[in-house]
């Protein structure tokens, strides 16, 4: 004992990258699987980083990983923390970066938190073993790893999994290996398959016994654009009611729930009056705010992705959406046309809003509804609005990745001057 605690060392916080750090002599050390409250020993030391020797005195946040698997699937990094102390973690992640983007008055966020199992899209590999297919998770920085158990699937993924082993090993254009993304759509599974060798007619004929078999509607062939393998009835989605086709492969929010809180937190932003401007979305993708939004106004909806816009076309008709195809960074919505919008609503990718970003600043619009995914991204594009004098009303932290150091946020900016009105 007096070796453990001469050796002991205080885990005071996590990092971004979800690795604990421990307060020693030599300053801040981060170290991978340790929890904030934990008394651990440190391992081999290199540079800023350690191994964690072992736990000497668990923190209040440490738990044991309610997954099997976890350590070893490159999945979940944190299944170690409870969910609450992740849930807080992540939200204290959102506030800093807005914090370092300027705003010094941040409102009490709100906070949402999915359930376990409730992941309705995931991007797997598969890979030839013997006589058998491993289907699953890199480990990090390797192999696959067969995913014989899940928290986070939903179990109508999850147990489709064991049946597709078996069908894979079956392809002959199967030679090592391939991707394999699944979306759980309203109508069932989608699975867009990418595999090392050209499908033949055996293939297809696989395929197809295989979608009848397991009630899935569509198979297709990952390229651009993507081949379609097998149709066994048709593909379609909901977004608020509104039926759409989604192409193999669409983005898809990782869980329904997630889904609605992000839905809820945009038009409980929306202002009260000069609706009649219309509202311009951004990144619109397939419709997925887009005619939840319509509800209120009129939705000029900008999207780059030629796929995603023309299911987006589709499913338009009567109402009051009107699709744009736009590549928002070479092509933004000019700074004349943003500030004529009652609303600028937009989801961005990982990356940011890039040039778009400066034409909304130049344009000076009453109201803007950011959706982030990326915390840096976030503090990055929200700067320059701060700086005009843009006031952060309301805040919304999501977190439907879960184990992971993945966080969404609504964030609700309005410029003084422009009236106060709100939904509420």
């Amino acid at each position: 004992m007096e070796q453990d605690m001469a050796s002991a060392t205080d885990v005071v916080a996590l990092g971004n990258d979800g690795d604990g750090i421990a307060e020693t002599p030599a300053g801040r050390i981060f170290v991978p699987g340790a929890v904030p409250g934990d008394v651990v020993q440190l391992g081999t030391i290199q540079g800023t980083h350690a191994a964690l020797e072992r736990v000497i005195t668990p923190g209040p946040d440490r738990i044991t990983p309610p997954c099997a698997l976890f350590g070893q699937c490159g999945g979940c990094r944190l299944q170690q923390v409870a969910l609450p102390a992740l849930m807080t973690w992540k939200t204290g992640r959102v506030t800093e970066a807005l914090h370092r983007a300027g705003f010094d008055t941040i409102p009490t966020p709100a906070t949402v938190q999915v359930a376990p199992q409730g992941r309705r899209r995931v991007d797997l590999a598969f890979r030839r073993e013997g006589r058998h297919i491993v289907l699953g998770l890199h480990r990090r920085r390797g192999d696959v790893v067969d995913m014989t158990a899940c928290t986070l699937l939903d179990p109508a993924l999850f147990a489709l999994l064991a049946p597709l082993r078996e069908m894979l090993h079956s392809l002959p254009g199967v030679h090592a290996g391939g991707d394999l993304q699944i979306n759980l759509l309203d109508s069932g599974p989608d699975l867009l398959i990418t595999m090392d060798g050209t499908p033949d007619a055996n293939d297809r004929r696989i395929l197809a016994q295989f979608s009848k078999a397991h009630g899935i509607p569509r198979i297709s062939l990952g390229g651009t654009p993507p081949e379609t393998l097998a149709l066994n009835g048709p593909v379609f989605h909901h977004f608020d009611g509104v039926r759409v086709t989604p192409p193999p492969g669409a983005f898809l929010q990782p869980a329904r729930s997630g889904e609605d809180a992000i839905r809820a937190a945009v038009l409980a932003a929306l202002p009260t009056k000069g609706l009649k401007a219309g509202i311009i979305e951004l990144y619109a993708g397939c419709g997925t705010l887009s005619f939840a939004l319509a509800a209120h106004a009129k939705v000029l909806a900008y999207e780059g992705d030629r796929a995603a816009l023309a299911c987006l076309k589709q499913a338009s008709g009567g109402t009051r959406v009107l699709p744009a195809l736009r590549d928002l960074n070479r092509q933004p919505v000019m700074a004349v046309e943003v500030a004529k919008a009652a609303a600028i609503v937009l989801d961005p990718p990982h990356s940011g809003a890039g040039a778009q970003m400066a034409q909304i600043v130049a344009g000076k619009p009453r109201h803007v509804i950011y959706v982030s995914c990326n915390p840096a991204a976030l503090q990055r594009d929200l700067t320059p609005l701060q700086q005009l004098g843009y006031r952060l009303e309301r805040l919304t932290v999501i977190d439907q990745f879960l184990w992971s150091t993945e966080v969404e946020a609504v964030c609700v900016l309005k410029l003084p001057g422009t009236g106060k009105n709100h939904r509420r």
